[in-house]
């Protein structure tokens, strides 16, 4: 199997589930850390860091 920007995300998500259900009180940190990421991404700052 190989791994693409597109399998990212899912992979991610899986993982975060898996600590949501182990440590509960990780959900505000998890929801932060994913929403900062996203807001990045999504204004290109990774694309200008040449990522």
């Amino acid at each position: 199997m190989v791994i693409t920007a597109a399998h990212i995300q899912p992979i991610i998500a899986l993982l975060a589930g898996v600590l949501i259900l182990l440590m509960p009180r990780f959900l505000n940190l998890l929801v932060a850390i994913y929403l900062i990421i996203v807001g990045l991404s999504g204004l290109g700052v990774f694309k200008m860091l040449h990522f």
